[in-house]
Formats: structure tokens, C-alpha cells, sequence
């Protein structure tokens, strides 16, 4: 089983390289495809000093144009050859070897996506309200969608390649999160649930999603239910 890591990438000069190291050493067969969506704090340049002759494993893609967390995946998902994809974010807020538990739990099940649940042990890996705001998220789906999750906004999203494609998935932003679930939902395909591991970090930190993306997706969740999208 192939396994193409996506990694959307904007303004994460500081983690990168340290994130791309804890990727590159996970012991599973993968290929990692990275894309830059128009960073402006060095990042991009980082990249190309650093990727300039290429690598076999790691291939680095470039937006002319910010244009969103769920199109820097669209542009990724487009090149990836494994049998499974699963997003990576760029701010090590979770831990790559998480997915080597992934992987083995979608060899050994009929699922079609394995999520990598934060709140399977414990709500305390983030803060209080952000809990809420992604319990309330996860509720709406799993009521208007017959989903049983206890993490839809989870980033780790492990879901065969084919399946992923055929979402056909017009997300731009962090809309992405539930447009997948909902979508793979109506689609019945089964989806399973581990724990991993999780450190949410602040906004002080360089944390990006707002109140404002959690409105988005409530939009999201009542436009995939009551209408087409």
C-alpha cells in the first residue's frame, strides 16, 4: 500500500523543513507532494533552495496565486499515484508517524476512509472552545449526514485515491474538512476512527483558522444537504 502524504503549505517558513524530516522518516512505502499556495514569509524560497535538483520522494508545487488550503490539495490530490492520500498539515500540529496506524487499520478493514480522531481519548489536545465549535461541527454532520464521527474537522483524513477523486471536491479554503466527510457520507462509504496524537497550537503562533471558516462550514454542511454543490 502506496500512500501520497498532501501537504497544502502557506506561510510555515519556521516548520517546514522540520515537518518534511518527520514525514520523509515514517516507515511506510509513500511519496509526499507538497504545494505552495503563494507563501510570502520566505517559505517558498526555502523551498526551492532546497528542492531545486529534486527528489524522488518529495515533489514541491507552486501557486502563483494564494488561492486557499482546499485548492493547494485539489492542485496535489491531481498529482498523486498511491493507492491511499491523506492531507498533511504544515504546522506540526499533528505527528506524522500517527499514520503508520492509519495505513494498518485501512490494510485491515474494509474502510474506505480511516479519520485519525482527536477526541477518541480526550477532548483536552485543544482548547475548550475550539472543542466546542468541532463538536457542534461533528454533531450537524453526523445528524444531517448518518455519520457516527467524533472528529469530522480532523485534518488526518486517510481515503483511498480513487474515491478521493471522485469526490470531485470544489472546496477553496478550509470548507474542505466537511465537504470530504459529507460527501463520502452520502456516498456511504464506511469511515473508521483512530486516535492520534494532537498539540493545537495558538494564533501566536501562526494558527489561520478563524471564526469565520466555522461559519463557512456550517454553509457548507446545509449546502451539500439541501442543495447541490
Amino acid at each position: 500500500m502506496k500512500l501520497s502524504i498532501l501537504i497544502p503549505v502557506y506561510n510555515e517558513q519556521k516548520t517546514i523543513l522540520d515537518l518534511l524530516e518527520l514525514v520523509g522518516n515514517i516507515q511506510l512505502p509513500k511519496e509526499i507532494i507538497l504545494v505552495d499556495d503563494r507563501s510570502t514569509d520566505g517559505t517558498r524560497e526555502l523551498l526551492r533552495k532546497n528542492f531545486a535538483n529534486g527528489n524522488e520522494e518529495v515533489k514541491v508545487f507552486y501557486h502563483d496565486t494564494n488561492l486557499g488550503k482546499g485548492a493547494a490539495i485539489r492542485t496535489a490530490l491531481a498529482q498523486a499515484s498511491g493507492d491511499y492520500v491523506i492531507v498533511q498539515d504544515a504546522d506540526l500540529e499533528y505527528s506524522p508517524h500517527d499514520m503508520v496506524v492509519m495505513a494498518d487499520a485501512a490494510k485491515n478493514s474494509e474502510a474506505g476512509a480511516v479519520y485519525g480522531s482527536r477526541f477518541l481519548k480526550t477532548w483536552k489536545t485543544t482548547s475548550f472552545s475550539h472543542y466546542m465549535v468541532n463538536k457542534t461541527l461533528t454533531v450537524l454532520t453526523n445528524i444531517l449526514f448518518g455519520g457516527s464521527l467524533t472528529d469530522m474537522e480532523t485534518c488526518y483524513k486517510m481515503v483511498r485515491t480513487d474515491i478521493m477523486r471522485s469526490l470531485d471536491i470544489k472546496a477553496k479554503r478550509f470548507e474542505f474538512e466537511p465537504e470530504v466527510t459529507a460527501k463520502l457520507l452520502m456516498r456511504g462509504v464506511k469511515i473508521i476512527e483512530v486516535p492520534v496524537s494532537y498539540r493545537g497550537r495558538s494564533y501566536d503562533e501562526g494558527k489561520k483558522i478563524g471564526w469565520r471558516d466555522g461559519v463557512e462550514a456550517v454553509i457548507t454542511i446545509l449546502r451539500l444537504k439541501f442543495r447541490r454543490y
